[in-house]
């Protein structure tokens, strides 16, 4: 009969508390009230950014919407996120949010409902997207309207964009086509 060993050392903290999450775990709901599975998007590169309509960087949705057309058929998605928590940018409900969209900037990338992405209220989509503990990459918090977050193929999340650098800097292009 063999001899069995068991090791009962104490792990780090950090080691206890941090289990790398996919972001496919999440159902969510869009702007016109349908279920969206971010399964859905299994093996597609994705830029999560939270939105608003009267922002001094609204005008990223130009920029935003012209990746999406030129990367989708590179396995690449950009998912909006309208959030009112800075300054009361987006006061608008979620059917004026959907027409501003489309008719300013001719949005065709997906748009999810108006949500919290920090305090109290925090959506869980950015409560794991800001928590190490849960994305497995590191904290952050969400400083502005049109901060970006690129998740890679597997649901991970890889690196956050400041809201003020544009959604097409060439740091982004690259890690789009890598």
């Amino acid at each position: 009969m063999g001899i069995f060993t068991f090791s009962c050392g104490a792990q780090e903290p950090d080691e206890i508390s941090t289990v790398k999450q996919s972001i496919h775990q999440f159902k969510l709901t869009d702007l016109n009230g349908e279920t969206f599975s971010m399964s859905s998007l299994k093996g597609k590169k994705i830029m999560v950014v939270n939105t608003a309509s009267k922002c001094g960087l609204t005008y990223q949705y130009e920029i935003l919407e012209k990746m999406y057309k030129d990367y989708k058929s590179d396995n690449f998605v950009i998912i909006g996120f309208p959030a009112n928590n800075f300054l009361w940018q987006e006061p608008g409900s979620n059917e004026d949010i959907a027409a501003f969209c489309l008719k300013n900037y001719g949005v065709s990338f997906p748009m999810m409902e108006k949500i919290s992405v920090k305090g109290s209220d925090m959506h869980p989509l950015y409560k794991f997207l800001t928590s190490k503990n849960k994305n497995g990459y590191k904290d952050s918090s969400v400083k502005w309207n049109f901060q970006k977050y690129l998740i890679n193929e597997n649901g991970y999340l890889e690196k956050i964009i400041s809201p003020r650098t544009k959604p097409d800097d060439p740091s982004v292009i690259q890690w789009i086509k890598t």
